[in-house]
């Protein structure tokens, strides 16, 4: 019988790790295509799930990690979508394929309540697939399901993103390199928060048009406020949670959408429902978004060619590191594992 190595998560006690383990090679049943992993990426719901901080339920000893592409090597009977060779990835929500989210999708969350993609297969349905474009590589083209997606919808939740409108992000990582390079592609102005001059410079690189360094500007609502004349943005994609969700708010103009992204800095963040009345504010969470939302974000990307922010890419045997660098927080775009051609110990 073929053997692949496949990473699961494994609780001892209080203690979540990683175990690597020789496994069979799965065969696709009805409507199952087989999917020889070339690369995975990483977010920070996975070093999240490895600190025991992942806030729901997660399937026992599951393969981690949600954002991977490689090349469909089997399809099983019922198969139309995909044909073998083919360039793929997978959703991060295998039943989403369209629409509003609900509850049940959270059933199928990839690496997290379903196994994921840090091993050398794995077996998805073929609705969950997308077809990646022929002019990214395989690196590129692993960071996008949940980091890309969620930003492609944060943008345009509510309401589509207008040319000239101002949208706020915060650091270096995924969602917002993404949201980034997505505002500009809509011909927004793009303001930003980081922690240091590098990075605020790389940033502006990247076509930020102004950014506040928040170590040396506590006080980094008041410099946005004073970068818009006073009214505010349109739309803020909050990172952070806790520590940023009140200024946020406070620097969000009046009629404007904050989009929750995350829990970096923690849970709570008291935002009295005041901040929210007064500025007459849509407050919105992300759930990242369907395979049509994914698909509709590959055209876009593919007709501007945008390549995505690569931070680093490790090899499989490397892995842990991988995790490593990502919880440095020093990152600047996304942290990639090249698990196909690598040797993995």
């Amino acid at each position: 019988m073929k053997q692949m190595k496949a990473v699961r998560v494994v609780t001892a006690g209080s203690k979540v790790t990683t175990e690597l383990r020789d496994e069979p090679l799965p065969s696709p049943g009805h409507h199952e295509v087989l999917i020889r992993v070339h690369a995975v990426s990483l977010n920070y719901r996975d070093t999240a799930l490895l600190r025991g901080e992942y806030p729901a339920k997660t399937k026992k000893e599951g393969i981690p990690v949600s954002d991977g592409a490689g090349e469909v090597v089997a399809v099983g009977p019922g198969v139309t979508r995909v044909k073998p060779s083919d360039r793929v990835a997978v959703s991060c929500n295998t039943t989403w394929t369209g629409g509003p989210y609900i509850r049940e999708y959270a059933l199928t969350s990839v690496g997290f309540q379903i196994d994921g993609m840090l091993a050398e297969y794995v077996l998805f349905h073929e609705d969950a697939l997308v077809h990646i474009p022929d002019y990214m590589s395989y690196p590129e083209a692993a960071s996008l399901p949940c980091a890309a997606v969620t930003a492609w919808t944060a943008l345009n939740k509510i309401e589509p993103l207008q040319p000239g409108q101002t949208v706020l992000i915060q650091g270096t990582g995924g969602v917002s390199l993404f949201a980034l390079q997505f505002a500009n592609m809509f011909g927004a102005r793009v303001l930003a928060i980081t922690s240091s001059d590098e990075k605020a410079a790389r940033l502006k690189e990247l076509g930020a048009d102004a950014v506040v360094d928040y170590t040396a500007s506590p006080e980094w609502d008041r410099e946005i406020l004073a970068l818009t004349d006073g009214k505010g943005v349109d739309r803020v994609l909050d990172i952070a949670g806790e520590k940023t969700i009140r200024k946020s708010a406070a620097c969000t103009k009046v009629g404007g959408v904050v989009v929750v992204i995350g829990f970096a800095s923690g849970f709570g963040g008291g935002l009295p429902p005041i901040d929210i009345l007064a500025r007459s504010l849509t407050l919105s969470g992300s759930m990242i978004g369907s395979r049509l939302d994914f698909e509709a974000m590959l055209r876009a990307m593919a007709r501007h060619k945008v390549r995505p922010v690569i931070d680093r890419v490790y090899p499989f045997a490397e892995f842990r590191e991988a995790y490593g660098r990502l919880e440095t927080g020093q990152q600047v775009g996304k942290v990639v594992i090249e698990v196909a051609n690598q040797a993995a110990n």
